[in-house]
């Protein structure tokens, strides 16, 4: 492997250490539940996406065969993170905020957290 290559791998190993420290750290030092969602969510996926990037190079570099594993890991990581993202959210919205603080929703469905409103049919 010619150091080009080397250096690709290893830039994206060091950037995605970065972002998964400053992700992992985030986790641990911001206040509360909606202050840490962003963490694990945003910083955090940007980290393994690298490493599954810099390991999609090597085994491409090494065995000359592209690596579909990875792809599919990634894939599956960013379309999850904005799901459990939702869910935390929703929890923390059920524990800490009462129906009456919230805004008034524009929808027909209301807020999802809460019960629905009398008149939607949900035979539909």
């Amino acid at each position: 492997m010619n150091f080009v290559a080397e250096l690709l791998i290893a830039l994206s190993l060091v950037v995605s250490g970065i972002f998964g420290f400053v992700g992992s750290y985030g986790l641990v030092k911001l206040k509360d539940s909606v202050q840490r969602l962003h963490a694990p969510t945003k910083a955090t996926t940007l980290g393994v996406g690298g490493v599954l990037i810099a390991s999609m190079l090597y085994f491409y570099l090494d065995t000359g065969h592209i690596s579909v594993h990875e792809l599919l890991i990634m894939v599956f990581l960013f379309l999850t993170a904005p799901i459990t993202a939702n869910f935390i959210a929703k929890a923390y919205m059920a524990r800490n905020i009462q129906r009456k603080d919230l805004p008034e929703s524009t929808s027909d469905y209301g807020w999802a957290v809460y019960d629905d409103p009398p008149d939607v049919d949900r035979n539909r």
